[in-house]
């Protein structure tokens, strides 16, 4: 076992719970897609770590507390341009909350009382602000971001009180506003970012800028085809008329088998460059990482069909390990795509308890039958992390495998 001192940071979206009543299955997974993509490169971009992403909620480490407050502020700010030209229904409020403290690193996650405390002060924190403990508040370096105190708190579980501090909305020491349309003159919140940009301007390069190679392959493959076939059919609706001659019929039939020939062409690339893609994001790390998911990314949204586009989309999430691969492939074979059955099925046998207690929900949700065999298997000897916490809540995929066969049954 070895310990770490950490900043330990959590994230999760205001009243997520009451909206997933009121949307789609699939309006909920776009949201938490748009979630993922707009938070997810901004901890990279800082040198955080995603621990694990549970529903709406990261669980991220910094070894700096100072980039731990800073990725809070960009976020917020980021999230604030996202919502000016959001629709209400995307719209993204979210809370951040920061501990520092020695943690337990176990199997790639973290354990100890810090994350407790982390969890609990982001429990107390508004959406919109980035909240953190006095600990945080030692720590860090104050002349980077400013901090104010929200006053001393008892948190369940935790012994004595804890003082919390949250970051003050900008302006701070700024002669005058840099939104302002006149200097010195005060700007409206609705038409500034909450902390003034001050953590976004210290990234040197732009964390949402994809690689561009398999996206521009693609769509020069996706010209070309589509010029094919436009003259194809330009030429065939000729031949509809009158072809009189064997030189126009021969030409015609060429240039048919020529459009569809690079038609598949394209399609079978196309595939090949989402799942190369989809490879590179297992292949990197860190904030190379972030890079990698946003081309993928760019790539899957392009694929019409919705059981590929889920398809793709699960095995996305589960190449980043970001916890949104289940609901995906879920959406996927809703769609009619069988590759995403054998996904879930699979995933029964995942190492990890809450893998299997996802992929256990949601073969029993789908009337899977094909899965009885693994979910016996599962149902009989579960696995050794039974009982793992998982935010306070005990994990049990036994559990999720006998109550997944019951509604096999029904």
């Amino acid at each position: 076992m070895r310990t770490a001192n950490l900043a330990i940071v959590f994230t999760d979206i205001k009243g997520f719970t009451e909206r997933t009543s009121r949307q789609t299955l699939e309006e909920n997974q776009r949201l938490l897609a748009t979630h993922n993509a707009l938070l997810a490169p901004l901890f990279k971009a800082f040198g955080g770590r995603v621990v694990k992403m549970i529903g709406d909620a990261f669980l991220v480490t910094f070894e700096s507390p100072t980039s731990a407050v800073l990725a809070g502020v960009a976020i917020q700010d980021k999230l604030w341009q996202h919502n000016r030209g959001a629709p209400e229904a995307e719209r993204l409020d979210v809370r951040v909350a920061i501990n520092v403290g020695e943690v337990r690193l176990e199997d790639g996650d973290v354990f100890g009382e810090p994350v407790n405390i982390a969890a609990r002060v982001e429990g107390i924190a508004e959406a919109g602000e980035v909240t953190f403990t006095e600990a945080v508040h030692l720590s860090m370096n104050r002349a980077e971001v400013p901090a104010e105190p929200l006053g001393e708190f008892e948190l369940k579980g935790i012994p004595g009180k804890v003082k919390v501090y949250r970051v003050p909305r900008a302006p701070w020491r700024l002669e005058a506003n840099p939104a302002s349309p006149t200097p010195g003159e005060p700007t409206p919140d609705h038409a500034q970012p909450p902390f003034g940009n001050v953590a976004l301007a210290k990234l040197k390069d732009d964390p949402y800028r994809p690689s561009l190679v398999s996206t521009e392959v693609t769509q020069r493959a996706g010209e070309l085809a589509s010029q094919v076939a436009t003259q194809a059919a330009s030429l065939a609706s000729k031949a509809v008329q009158a072809v009189r001659t064997r030189d126009e019929r021969r030409q015609l039939f060429a240039l048919v088998g020529a459009g569809a020939l690079v038609l598949a062409a394209w399609l079978v690339l196309r595939g090949n460059a989402i799942e190369r893609a989809i490879d590179d994001v297992e292949d990197t790390k860190g904030e190379q990482r972030s890079a990698a998911v946003q081309a993928a990314r760019a790539l899957i949204d392009k694929e019409k069909d919705a059981g590929r586009r889920n398809y793709y989309l699960g095995e996305l999430g589960r190449a980043s390990d970001d916890g949104s691969a289940v609901g995906y492939y879920r959406a996927a074979v809703r769609a009619g795509h069988r590759r995403a059955e054998d996904r879930l099925v699979k995933l029964l046998s995942h190492p990890r308890c809450s893998w299997r207690s996802a992929a256990a929900d949601a073969v029993g949700d789908l009337k899977l039958t094909r899965a009885t065999s693994a979910l016996e298997r599962l149902a009989e000897k579960g696995g050794d992390d039974d009982g793992e916490q998982v935010l306070f809540l005990g994990c049990n995929s036994k559990a999720a495998a006998e109550l997944a066969l019951r509604e096999l049954k029904n």
